[in-house]
């Protein structure tokens, strides 16, 4: 049932603070906007010289200087690149165990302890209910860091205003266009349809543009990273103004003496913005491959930059629409005000706000710490408290009295043998329950031997995932590779050793690298070394791969496959059938080249086995006799002639040797943290394979053959150091 009382919807961004107030009209079964607020701040929070804490108190002090909250509700609004939303589509389940089911999936997509953010869930459309079970649910998790929310909090709990609702800006957005655009009301929730077509709602702010697709049963939200901010930037350094100037002049671009300059300037910013469009389009289709989309919705500001639509609608194809009116609401006062008219898109979030906490919205989540409610719920129940509590006194007095009466007239002799045998029954209770703590405690010792004894199953496997990870990680022959025989034309690594050596902290390890060693390590990798219990891993090996482009050859070529796909989370080869294998989320890291020397010159012979020792395959030196056969004649033969027969035909090949090193910190399946990316397990990518683009992300390559590693023994984690067994070809 709706609220009666009136609601302020409060959101407070970069630019400023918007407010609406509304209130239900039951009886006309209508919403009235009774009152709005617009208060920009002196200065964008983002810009270097501002202090957002205190531009947001004074923005809010204005605000209550103005308008009387008493007795009204408030919804804030959270920033939706700080929070973190994400759609799971359950199993079958039963319905009284949702909540469980919810609150062991949030432990796996919250990068995060639980303990350490508010987070919120709701079941949206598409599930249906059978027998006691829940089918083909789809659940929005919603979470933030309790830091953040309560930094958002801050400024109304020192103005002594009560929050009631706490809702990303998002989600706002979403509940605006379901009620004011779809005419979505609780009253017919259940019997709405949802479209085929879905809607992109644009919510341009100061620094990001928030992006939610919805057609009103499913919803996909993205950030992306450009907002009106960048397009002042751009003015100013293409045009040399200050930021202010060029505020204005981006606001004012048509009313320029030369606007071509202006959108000369800003035609780059137009490309960036478009660009992230397009990327974040392609990839909702390509999860939604059902999905269509009909038309752009935007709102905010920074969306009445001059061109902006005209341009969104030539480059995406799809009708690109401003929000200029609020259809499901009432109220001339506000509706044509002249600040209100002006500043229309910016009210969509507070709007949505002020919907929810009304109770007229579809998504009802609110991520208000629940400390704060369960005190808030205390106060106002304190009266009924007391009054009960009053009344239950005056019983228990009561009682009281009429047993003390009772109790002066009891004899002794007449209850002495009864309080014995109470006082028996005591003792015998006494020893009863002294021999239960006495099993009890025997009980315990034995469940804990027995977890004990268990421990070490969650980590029988670790090894073998890290030898699967390592194999999967080495380059393949694909394609017309296959066939050759050639081992310069094999695009393929050889590791002839692994040892493992155990740290209690492997910053012992990297502190102790040179810093050529660290010639291949990112920027990031170099900035934070790995800290903490574990292995380094050894791994020697070589190679003979010679490929046309002399820049790729030698140490280049393990960087550009081993080295890069030891970084990869997920590597699935094309001969893997089963699935993707973890390789980064195992816990290896750090991947460096300890040991380069420059490649060697080598026999390759007929068999194509190279020469690594001292003489060639089969025992003899070229060009000395074989003890039982005749003396070969005078000379060795050349290499490749054939000429002596004592003397097998070889090629002389450059062999490249590496010594490549990495940690690895064991982490078990159920610690394992997934980086927080849209796209599919990455792939690994092998010589020959076309990287994945971004309408196919992480692209899956065919015509691969296995690796070169064999299985093998990997040193037992007990052991400070030893050598694993090489892996064969």
């Amino acid at each position: 049932m709706a609220e009666n009382r009136a609601v302020w919807g409060i959101d407070i961004g970069q630019a400023g603070l918007k407010a609406v107030r509304l209130k239900y009209a039951a009886q006309a079964e209508q919403v009235l906007a009774v009152a709005y607020d617009y208060i920009p701040h002196p200065k964008i929070l983002s810009q270097p010289d501002a202090i957002p804490r205190e531009l947001i108190k004074q923005a809010l002090e204005t605000f209550l200087s103005r308008n009387d909250i008493t007795g009204d509700l408030v919804a804030i609004s959270l920033p939706g690149h700080s929070a973190l939303a994400r759609f799971i589509q359950l199993p079958p389940v039963e319905s009284s165990k949702v909540a469980d089911v919810v609150k062991y999936e949030a432990r796996q997509q919250i990068p995060f302890a639980l303990e350490d953010v508010i987070w919120d869930f709701q079941t949206l459309g598409g599930g249906i209910e059978e027998s006691g079970f829940m089918l083909g649910a789809e659940v929005g998790l919603f979470a933030m860091k309790t830091e953040q929310v309560y930094e958002a909090l801050r400024p109304f709990t020192e103005a002594k205003v009560e929050v009631e609702v706490v809702q990303i800006a998002p989600l706002a957005l979403y509940n605006f266009y379901c009620y004011d655009t779809l005419g979505i009301r609780p009253t017919t929730e259940d019997e709405f349809v949802a479209p085929e077509e879905h809607t992109i709602m644009l919510d341009m702010g100061t620094d990001n543009t928030t992006l939610v697709v919805s057609n009103g049963e499913k919803i996909w939200i993205r950030n992306v990273p450009v907002g009106g901010n960048h397009f002042t930037r751009a003015l100013t350094k293409e045009m040399k103004l200050t930021f202010a100037k060029a505020e204005h002049l981006k606001c004012n671009a048509t009313k320029s003496p030369d606007p071509r300059a202006v959108f000369q300037a800003l035609r780059p910013v137009f490309n960036d913005y478009v660009s992230e469009i397009q990327r974040s389009i392609g990839y909702f289709s390509s999860v939604n491959r059902d999905a269509k989309i009909s038309k752009i919705i935007g709102v905010g500001n920074g969306f009445k930059l001059a061109g902006l639509q005209k341009f969104l609608q030539q480059n995406l194809q799809y009708d690109v629409e401003r929000v200029e009116t609020f259809d499901a609401v009432v109220g001339d006062t506000v509706l044509n005000a002249p600040v209100f008219q002006e500043n229309i898109m910016t009210f969509a979030v507070p709007y949505g706000l002020a919907l929810q906490a009304l109770k007229l919205t579809k998504l009802r989540t609110t991520l208000l710490p629940k400390e704060i409610a369960v005190a808030r719920k205390i106060r106002r129940k304190k009266p009924w408290a007391v009054a009960t509590a009053a009344t239950v006194l005056c019983g228990l007095a009561t009682s009281v009295a009429g047993y003390a009466n009772a109790a002066a007239k009891v004899n002794k002799e007449r209850f002495g043998e009864v309080e014995s045998a109470a006082d028996s029954f005591k003792s015998a209770l006494g020893s009863g329950q002294s021999a239960y703590e006495s099993a009890r405690g025997t009980h315990d010792g034995l469940v804990e031997k027995g977890t004990h004894l268990v421990s070490y199953l969650d980590k029988r496997e670790l090894w073998a995932e890290l030898y699967r990870g390592l194999n999967e990680a080495l380059p393949r022959p694909v394609g017309l590779q296959l066939d050759e025989k050639d081992l310069t034309k094999m695009p393929r690594i050889n590791i002839r050793s692994i040892t493992a050596q155990r740290y209690a902290d492997l910053k012992t390890w990297f502190d102790g690298l040179r810093e050529q060693d660290k010639t291949f390590l990112t920027e990031a990798e170099k900035a934070s070394g790995p800290q903490g219990e574990g292995y380094v891993i050894t791994l020697m090996g070589e190679h003979y791969y010679a490929p046309p482009d002399v820049r790729d050859r030698g140490i280049i070529f393990v960087r550009d496959t081993l080295v890069e796909n030891l970084r990869k989370p997920f590597i699935k080869q094309g001969d893997n059938f089963v699935g993707p294998v973890p390789v980064a989320v195992l816990g290896i890291s750090h991947p460096v080249i300890t040991d380069n020397p420059p490649p060697v010159k080598v026999e390759l012979y007929e068999n194509g086995v190279p020469r690594t020792g001292d003489g060639p395959p089969g025992g003899f030196r070229p060009g000395l006799p074989r003890p039982g056969f005749p003396q070969p004649g005078t000379g060795p033969a050349q290499p490749g002639t054939g000429s002596n027969l004592l003397e097998p035909e070889f090629t002389l090949i450059e062999r490249t040797t590496f010594t490549l090193q990495f940690a690895w910190k064991p982490t078990q399946e159920k610690d394992r943290v997934i980086p927080d990316a849209p796209a599919p397990a990455t792939e690994g990518i092998s010589p020959g394979i076309q990287p994945a683009s971004d309408g196919n992300p992480g692209g899956v390559p065919t015509g691969v053959v296995p690796g070169n590693v064999a299985p093998g023994a990997v040193a037992p984690e007990a052991a400070p150091a030893e050598s694993v067994p090489a892996l064969g070809q």
